[in-house]
């Protein structure tokens, strides 16, 4: 890709909205990546085996593919502020429902919230993607839009750590621990303890989102942002989707990502609990390490893409995740754990740069598409209780990592030869978008 030095990454006179809504990469990892600490926290309080615990991704993954679609119909109309808003509060109500979900005890309620949770997420990820990925020079959207999700693994080490020090006791009982407690009659008010843990970092995330909501209210947003009532100009529709071969088949390869990334994560901690002896605590640690080597991926990922095209390094990329993957599947232990977590480094471009090259020439089409790949997410929702069935069946955690292997391969498809552009606003000969967004 060459990449004119002239023309500016960021549309003149946004920034500080730029800067804004690149925030809210890093405010969404928060809760995306506590579920990784509370799949092992609610096996630990509710007694869940894998498969169930896997549910909490079910239930948040869920509400993204439920929403998103709602999400993009709402800014098509009313603008991408009026949905990073609505965004907003509805993330907030959910981390608020941690604190009653906490006091009834009840898995269903936890479920009920982290579903309104990942609702008010669908908002915000449909809309700033799809806002970044536009908010200048078309040809620099894959590096413009991995500059912001740059900040998103910052948000996810976060979030673990701050899962790790302040909802994980510490505490983890034997068989004859457990036992000894219900002989004492200890035991439930233990389970309570555990449970009511989790509520107060929801409502310190719900009060900062709120606080998040009143700056992009303030915030100055392009004009034209929303179609006149009654108008049809410009307005995206879903039928038109079908004639974009790289958007449909970026769709599958989100799907499998996400899916892949989101069942390394949820199962990360027991893995390393069950093949590198560790502690909950020194487990949710190594999470954080492999979450800082995604962090450091996505920035040398982003400097990288000055001078490599996207779609190359992420096929590389995938390649090499393949053969991480495999290690931690056939060699489970310290070379399979850290291989596991190193491979955290090579996801890294990968929701962004699909993200991009998957919207790429949709134009008014954008934010319908951009709601179509993040229903992809959904992946995350069949792919983490699969990998949980496939450990709860086999007692192996090592072999239910053959689900993300497989996906990474279809990444890599994609990313070498599903992505080229293809559709009504590109010509046979030349790639470059014939109507800008």
């Amino acid at each position: 890709m060459n990449i004119s030095k002239s023309s500016k990454l960021i549309t003149p006179g946004y920034t500080l909205t730029f800067i804004l809504v690149t925030s809210l990469f890093f405010l969404w990892a928060l809760p995306n990546n506590l579920n990784d600490i509370l799949i092992p926290q609610f096996m630990k309080s509710f007694e869940l085996s894998r498969f169930e615990a896997g549910l909490v991704q079910s239930a948040f993954y869920l509400g993204y593919f439920v929403f998103a679609l709602p999400a993009a119909l709402i800014m098509d109309r009313f603008g991408y502020k009026a949905g990073l808003l609505s965004g907003l509060l509805i993330f907030a109500t959910g981390c608020f429902l941690f604190w009653p979900a906490a006091l009834a005890g009840k898995f269903g309620f936890f479920l009920g919230a982290l579903f309104i949770i990942a609702a008010g997420l669908a908002f915000l990820e449909t809309g700033s993607n799809s806002f970044i990925s536009i908010l200048g020079d078309p040809e620099k959207s894959e590096q413009r839009l991995n500059l912001a999700q740059s900040f998103n693994p910052l948000g996810s080490m976060t979030g673990v750590l701050v899962g790790t020090v302040f909802i994980f006791s510490g505490t983890e009982l034997s068989s004859a621990g457990i036992e000894n407690m219900k002989g004492l009659g200890t035991y439930k008010q233990y389970l309570h303890d555990e449970i009511m843990r989790v509520g107060p970092p929801y409502l310190i995330i719900g009060t900062i989102i709120l606080i998040c909501a009143f700056l992009i209210w303030r915030a100055k947003f392009p004009e034209g942002d929303k179609r006149a009532a009654g108008s049809t100009e410009n307005h995206g529709k879903f039928s038109e989707l079908i004639k974009y071969p790289h958007f449909i088949k970026g769709v599958i390869a989100q799907f499998f990502y996400v899916g892949a990334q989101v069942g390394t994560w949820s199962f990360l901690i027991q893995y390393t609990k069950d093949y590198m002896n560790k502690s909950e605590k020194e487990a949710g640690l190594y999470l954080t390490i492999s979450l800082l080597s995604f962090g450091v991926g996505r920035f040398a990922s982003t400097a990288m893409m000055k001078k490599f095209e996207p779609k190359k390094l992420m096929g590389i990329y995938s390649f090499i995740n393949v053969g991480m993957v495999a290690l931690a599947v056939i060699n489970p232990g310290f070379i399979g754990g850290w291989a596991l977590i190193l491979s955290s480094f090579f996801m890294s471009l990968m929701f962004p740069t699909i993200f991009a090259l998957g919207i790429k020439g949709l134009g008014p089409n954008t934010k319908i598409g951009a709601s179509g790949i993040i229903m992809a997410i959904i992946g995350g929702a069949i792919w983490t209780p699969l990998m949980g069935y496939i450990s709860d069946q086999s007692h192996s955690m090592a072999l239910a990592m053959i689900v993300p292997l497989i996906s990474y391969i279809y990444v890599c498809y994609y990313a070498f030869i599903g992505s080229k552009p293809s559709g009504p606003l590109y010509n046979s000969t030349d790639e470059k978008v014939i109507v800008a967004h």
